[in-house]
């Protein structure tokens, strides 16, 4: 854990991650792909903002990973003409941390927090004040002779990401005052997105080749883009100057994702439940422990596309193969659960 707050600021990214998803970040609004009704509100509150002269509110962006959050906070800074910082919850573990980038601050700037679900008790609570007021409190001393100090700040927009909104505390997601869930992208906008980074990969692709990605994508661009770069490794390796739907099937056999978009994580899951515990229920826990996995890893990374699918279901005794996912592991059907089918 580094001591410096300005590491914590500057930090926005682990090392090569820039170059492998920041290039491909689209940097204005009208660039930006699906989540139409996020990004109209965006575009609307911060050229209102915009034009006021003065900073855009607080701004909570909620859900699954590799939707777009991280690349909205940065469009938000770049609409509003100002400095972003960026610093994930966890890192923060003193009070002393968060007051030095507070009122590091220039105004207008943009304080980014990923994880902000995360954010330790002590750290939330100094906060509020400073989303609310544009000030922190900080107490000097000890014993009878402390007394509080009051830090103004310069006017800043705190945009937080988070997976899991409903782990948020009330009186901190009560303090944003823009409030956006990103959903999963439908097929054609992930094929929108796969052309666009494939122009700046310099990666020629057939119609039929974006769409295969587009269907195995998981309705994720992160995951879209991390597909498209190994099918240019392929690509480079066999000497292909176009690739075609049969090119992109080799890459993404290489891969282990199959036509449903499940890579072998996925299928270990389901064929765990199928095999090992006759379909269901089985608990999160002793889920985990068969599989060697972290339940928070299962929960959080795992199940919300196997449930999206219709592949498994979370009970109150634990979770259970949904009649498609007893037909994909090939069990035979149970007449008690639901059709999935059609």
């Amino acid at each position: 854990m580094t001591d410096d707050p300005q590491r914590l600021i500057d930090g926005e990214e682990e090392p090569g991650e820039h170059e492998a998803e920041g290039g491909l970040r689209p940097q204005r609004l009208d660039e930006f792909v699906g989540q139409e009704h996020a990004v109209r509100q965006l575009e609307t509150f911060v050229a209102a903002a915009r034009g006021r002269g003065e900073p855009c509110d607080h701004v909570l962006l909620a859900g699954p990973p590799g939707l777009g959050k991280t690349s909205l906070a940065h469009i938000v800074a770049i609409e509003m003409e100002s400095r972003i910082h960026t610093i994930s919850g966890p890192a923060l573990e003193r009070k002393g941390d968060i007051a030095s980038i507070l009122t590091a601050l220039e105004p207008r700037d943009v304080l980014f927090v990923d994880e902000v679900h995360r954010l330790p008790r002590a750290i939330e609570e100094l906060l509020y004040p400073a989303m609310e007021d544009g000030a922190i409190d900080i107490v000097i001393g000890q014993g009878p002779g402390a007394r509080t100090l009051r830090l103004d700040l310069a006017p800043f927009t705190l945009i937080g990401a988070t997976t899991r909104a409903g782990l948020l505390t009330t009186p901190m997601r009560d303090r944003f005052g823009i409030s956006l869930r990103l959903e999963y992208y439908r097929p054609e906008e992930l094929v929108l997105i796969i052309r666009r980074s494939a122009g700046i990969l310099a990666v020629a692709l057939d119609d039929a080749a974006a769409e295969e990605i587009a269907r195995r994508s998981r309705g994720t661009p992160r995951v879209a883009n991390r597909i498209l770069r190994r099918v240019r490794d392929v690509a480079q390796v066999r000497g292909w100057d176009l690739v075609d739907r049969a090119g992109a099937l080799e890459a993404l056999d290489l891969l282990g994702v199959d036509e449903d978009g499940l890579d072998r994580a996925d299928r270990e899951y389901l064929r765990a439940v199928a095999e090992r515990f006759g379909g269901g229920p089985v608990g999160l826990n002793t889920l985990a422990v068969a599989l060697g996995e972290d339940a928070g890893t299962l929960e959080e990374v795992y199940e919300p596309y196997l449930i999206q699918q219709g592949l498994i279901q979370r009970t109150a005794r634990g979770r259970v193969l949904t009649e498609r996912g007893r037909v994909l592991t090939g069990m035979p059907a149970d007449p008690g659960l639901p059709s999935l089918l059609d």
